[in-house]
């Protein structure tokens, strides 16, 4: 009975690591972005549960972007080859900023375009989620829909 205990908490402890580093998924499809004009960035959408209004925006590799109080931080972003099914999977962190309160960090993990459930941000508020992976041409205003 011991021995089993010890092997759950080695795969809770191994578990919790892998969230926390974006080791890529285990497809041998995945690749990173073909090289072109621009820069790597995920194309996300937003959905402000409150206002009920949906926005489309790209979120730049390395760095970070803001959508309502949430702070979304890309660390890869990679697209099946030419051959495979089409499929754009991101590495996210997503922390929360409410004013007057600290800082909350809600996700941090893989989202995958084409099942967006599988790995889904959980906030009262707002939803996202990966549309693609792309290479951004300047920095355009998000559309609001």
């Amino acid at each position: 009975m011991r021995g089993l205990a010890v092997v759950a908490a080695l795969a809770a402890t191994i578990g919790a690591a892998a969230a926390q580093s974006p080791s890529r998924p285990g497809s041998a499809n995945l690749r990173a972005i073909p090289d072109g004009p621009g820069k790597p960035a995920a194309e996300l959408q937003g959905l402000d549960k409150v206002t009920a209004r949906t926005q489309r925006f790209y979120a730049p590799v390395g760095g970070p972007t803001r959508f309502g109080t949430l702070e979304i931080t890309v660390a890869d972003c990679l697209v099946n080859v030419p051959e495979a099914p089409p499929e754009s999977v991101a590495y996210l962190t997503i922390v929360d900023h409410k004013p007057g309160q600290a800082e909350e960090k809600l996700f941090a993990g893989w989202m995958f375009a084409s099942t967006p459930s599988l790995s889904a941000l959980d906030h009262g508020v707002y939803d996202v989620r990966v549309l693609s992976c792309t290479m951004a041409q300047g920095s355009a205003p998000p559309s609001s829909r």
